[in-house]
């Protein structure tokens, strides 16, 4: 029997918290390891329960989930984390992505689809599509000023440069929304060998996750 998926939900909003324990907790496959209605007291759950994923919002009083990201990303890249929000073209949300969330979902995103996020972003796979990605990039870029565009296209070219040739097809195909599957296949190498590749990959470009890697490829302007 496959081991449960332990989630902590944090929202301020009691009801939107108690609706998700009670639509994922009738999953067997899921356990709700906590609730909290904050980031600050998020953080401390995280320590306290050792959930797989977290479902996080952004905004909220005492520690907003930002804050909270960037805190428990200091620890490294467990739990997953998906961003709950409102809006799919939140300069926040891209944010949260760039400090190391795995993905992001709308609220009223249907139980299914919700779901499947969660089993994904536990084995560590792609949460997000490369379309939705590279459409909140475009969104959230054509906002900055050209400076600021520019200097964070020249960091992410220059942090590709420093892959070898085989690891900048891993993180090109990464960046198309392939599994480690998909990848294997299209490069023709063992799933534990792409596993590597990715280690590598993610160390060589201070990434966390594989959403961050994808948000690098297309600020460098090589995204599908």
């Amino acid at each position: 029997m496959a081991a449960m998926i332990r989630v902590l939900l944090v929202d301020d909003d009691a009801l939107v918290r108690s609706g998700l324990a009670l639509m994922l907790g009738a999953d067997p496959s899921i356990e709700i390891v906590g609730q909290s209605p904050d980031g600050a007291h998020a953080v401390q759950a995280v320590a306290e329960c050792r959930p797989d994923v977290v479902l996080m919002d952004i905004r909220m009083p005492v520690m907003d989930g930002l804050t909270a990201i960037e805190h428990l990303r200091k620890n490294g890249p467990d739990p997953a984390i998906i961003v709950l929000t409102t809006f799919d073209t939140d300069a926040h949300v891209l944010r949260a992505l760039r400090l190391g969330a795995d993905g992001f979902l709308l609220k009223d995103t249907p139980p299914r689809d919700i779901l499947d996020a969660i089993r994904r972003a536990a084995q560590g796979e792609p949460v997000l599509s490369p379309a939705v990605t590279r459409r909140l990039v475009d969104h959230v870029t054509r906002s900055e000023e050209i400076p600021e565009y520019e200097r964070r296209s020249q960091t992410a070219r220059q942090a590709l440069d420093t892959l070898t040739e085989r690891e900048r097809e891993v993180a090109l195909a990464v960046a198309a929304g392939m599994s480690n599957s998909e990848v294997g296949n299209a490069l023709h190498l063992s799933i534990p060998t792409v596993k590597t590749y990715m280690s590598r990959v993610l160390a060589k470009l201070h990434c966390e996750n594989r959403v961050q890697v994808a948000i690098l490829v297309h600020d460098a302007g090589l995204g599908p």
